[in-house]
């Protein structure tokens, strides 16, 4: 995922949507995290209760429903992502920095041992049928698989693009956005072979992606403020909707038929799904700037976003990045739910 900086930079920018009918979300509370390092994916253990937070060189635990403070899994250069494999207690992280995976045991956050992948993992997901956890790649651009039992590669899948957002379709392929290709590739995770790459008309930088799995409709947002419903079998478009600046993930409400698209300029697009060729944009939830990536509770319908301010200052060599300073304090994981 792009950095926080990426996004800050772009809030100037920002336009506001129309509204539409009301989603019923806000933001409710906010869990305080400690540091002021950056951050990128959150995960949810809907399950045990539990929220991994990325934390630069850390990931921090956290009590989904208190925010209490669980404990914290040392020793992570770079950490994008967290995946949990729920049947052997393990979990994984992709360390961006080292080109490793640190695989940890879930019921005491200790660390089992590290594993060897591609170049620069990023994002990091679980597939429960395969029982195998994926890393996309950027810097090799490729996916590794890992046997979430045994910590071990199986292989490599070669999708010639850097994976974002990926998610389970109902042929129990995986759909992953891949950024700098414009497209979906579609592979399957138990062979590991690529199936096709379908094509995005209309959308730059895909990152968010999540899976309508019983419909097979696919919700893809990309950094041009627009995002899409693609029918999964086709590949085809249904439906497209503007989306705020800076979009990076998107979420599935399988209960509520609602897709949810975070987006850094500080809110969530929602699109709700009537039926299954019929999709409206229901009014975005206002969260706060930097709050990029998300996390969906099942369990209870909450949304999970970290957030903090971001003060940019311009570097003194025009032609380099902006330096950004995280306030001390102001680190938190934002709670969305719905309205009482």
């Amino acid at each position: 995922m792009k950095s926080i900086a990426y996004f800050a930079v772009l809030f100037a920018f920002a336009g506001t949507a129309a509204p539409q009918m009301p989603s019923g979300f806000k933001v409710q509370t906010r869990y305080p995290v400690t540091g002021s390092e950056g951050w990128d994916y959150i995960t949810v253990d809907s399950v045990a209760r539990l929220i991994y937070v990325s934390h630069a060189v850390r990931v921090n635990v956290l009590n989904a429903d208190t925010g209490a403070v669980v404990g914290t899994i040392e020793d992570t250069p770079g950490v994008h992502g967290i995946a949990i494999a729920s049947s052997s207690k393990h979990g994984f992280t992709s360390n961006g920095k080292e080109n490793k995976v640190s695989m940890f045991d879930t019921t005491d956050l200790s660390l089992i041992k590290k594993i060897e992948v591609g170049e620069g993992p990023d994002g990091i997901y679980y597939d429960a049928g395969t029982d195998r956890v994926f890393t996309n790649n950027h810097g090799s651009h490729n996916i590794s698989a890992i046997d979430a039992t045994k910590g071990d590669v199986v292989s490599t899948v070669e999708i010639g693009g850097n994976g974002e957002g990926a998610g389970i379709g109902k042929d129990g392929l995986i759909y992953v956005a891949l950024e700098d290709k414009n497209e979906v590739c579609v592979f399957d995770p138990k062979t590991l072979e690529v199936k096709r790459h379908i094509p995005l008309d209309g959308i730059t930088a895909p990152t968010g992606l999540a899976i309508d799995a019983k419909n097979n409709r696919i919700f893809v947002g990309g950094h041009n403020k627009v995002a899409q419903v693609i029918d999964g079998t086709t590949g085809k478009m249904i439906a497209s909707f503007p989306t705020g600046l800076g979009t990076d993930a998107a979420a599935w409400d399988a209960k509520d038929g609602l897709a949810f698209i975070s987006n850094g300029e500080g809110d969530i697009s929602v699109i709700q799904e009537k039926s299954a060729d019929e999709f409206v944009a229901l009014d975005e939830v206002q969260t706060q700037q930097s709050a990029k990536t998300m996390a969906f509770d099942s369990k209870t319908g909450r949304i999970f976003l970290p957030a903090a301010t971001v003060v940019m200052t311009p570097a003194a060599d025009l032609s380099q990045k902006p330096k950004r300073r995280i306030t001390e304090g102001t680190f938190a994981v934002l709670v969305v739910g719905k309205s009482q």
